[in-house]
Order: structure tokens, then sequence, then C-alpha cells
């Protein structure tokens, strides 16, 4: 199994990194988590077949994590002439933003019949919920909530647990998402300076000894993330890095 980073960059496209969107593949997994507006260009620039794709999980509401959703249904439905079934996974409250999000980036498409069942699957919070041969455990982040409530999410597939903190500034509830992962993949907006409602490394930092992730990747970084990457002693997500499960 692998995970390949379609796109690691926060909501600005800052260092000309494309938005959150990561694909997760194994021998019954083959998986989107998070589909941020640019997804479609990262996903074509790497030649991933998108019919291949069975599930997409979504963190939370906000366009560099969900934008990207409108473009690649009716990529599916209009060129590809998908016909298998996607089930796209996320935040309570899915079932009614979806059609809000359809109809912004096109309108007329909030009731479209797709030529592919579409199942929409809100995720139930602290639970385990199984989900495209993948269990998955949403924690409450502290993002913002009119986009959500936001999620981190810890899946548990082919006998690896993949963590992902989602957009969140430091909350326990990140140790139970990322405890003993194989794969932690964690935000780290900046380095040392607090930012509400997001995540700076040396937060973070404070509790590696408790979350014990095998291997930890850095994501969703600023300019002041960016420039430091050299100094740092942990992985940093580039577009286009595979890791290995």
């Amino acid at each position: 199994m692998h995970l390949q980073f379609v796109g690691c960059g926060d909501a600005f496209g800052t260092g000309g990194r494309f938005n959150t969107c990561f694909h997760l593949v194994g021998r019954e997994v083959n998986a989107l988590i998070d589909c941020g507006a640019t997804s479609l260009v990262g996903l074509n620039k790497l030649a991933i077949n998108r019919n291949d794709i069975s599930t997409i999980f979504i963190s939370h509401f906000h366009a560099d994590h969900i934008g990207g959703l409108p473009f690649l249904l009716l990529e599916a439905n209009y060129i590809l002439k998908r016909t298998r079934g996607l089930t796209v996974a996320g935040p309570p409250g899915l079932k009614s933003r979806y059609g809000e999000i359809m109809e912004t980036a096109f309108p007329g498409t909030k009731t479209l019949q797709l030529s592919f069942p579409l199942t929409l699957r809100e995720l139930e919070i602290g639970k385990r919920n199984e989900v495209g041969g993948v269990r998955v455990t949403a924690f409450h982040v502290v993002h913002d909530d009119r986009a959500g409530p936001c999620l981190g999410l810890r899946f548990e597939a082919e006998g690896k647990i993949i963590a992902y903190s989602g957009d969140t500034q430091w909350t326990d509830s990140l140790i139970e998402v990322g405890r003993n992962a194989d794969l932690f993949i964690c935000e780290a907006y900046t380095r040392d300076k607090p930012i509400h409602t997001h995540m700076a490394l040396s937060a973070l930092e404070k509790h590696l000894d408790r979350i014990k992730p095998k291997r930890l990747v850095l994501t969703h970084m600023s300019n002041d993330m960016l420039a430091r990457r050299a100094e740092l002693p942990f992985d940093t997500a580039e577009d286009g890095m595979t890791v290995e499960l």
C-alpha cells in the first residue's frame, strides 16, 4: 500500500503547491483523502486513473479540501463515462452541503442525474466507520466549524494505520488520531507562531512523545514553514511525493 500527495498546499497555493488531496492505494483500497479545488489538475498531472477511485474522504467543507469535488464528478460523468459507484464520506452535514457545493461551482448541477451511483456517507464522530474497505474513525478537531464539524481522520486498512490531522490548532484529539500510526500526516502551518485554527509545529512537538507515530509527514505549510524546511527534523510533504506503507 502507498499514499501519494496529489496536493499538500494551503488554501492559497503557497509555494506553488496544489490544495490538499492524498491518494491511498492498496490491494483493495483506492481512495482520496480530501479533494481540494486543484485536485483534478493534480490527478491528471500524475496520470492517476480517476475511475479506479472508489471513495473520497472529506475532512471539512473549506474549498481547499472539497472544492475539487464538482470538477471530479462532472469529469467522471461527461468525459470518463464512469459507471462504477463512488462513495463520498465526510462530516455530518455532507448530504445537505452537497447540493450547495455543486450548485455554487456549476449552476444547474444540484439535481444532475449522474451516469454512476453516488453515495454520500456522513461519518459518525468518535466511532469506527466501515467505508470502502477502510475502517475510519473521525475525531472533532479545532478549526472552523462553520465549515464542519471539522475532522481529523484515522484510517485502518490492510494492516496499516494512516492518520490525518485535517486543519486544526493543537487539540488533545490528535493524540488519538495519530497514536502509533504507521503514517501521521499533520498540518504544520507555522514553525512557532500561534495561529488561531491552525497548527504551529512547536505545539505539535510538545506532544509527539504521547502520539509516537512511526512516521510523521508535515503538510499544509505557509511560507514561514517552507522557508525553514531544511532545519526541520521531520519529513515535509511535496506534491507528487509517495510514501510506501
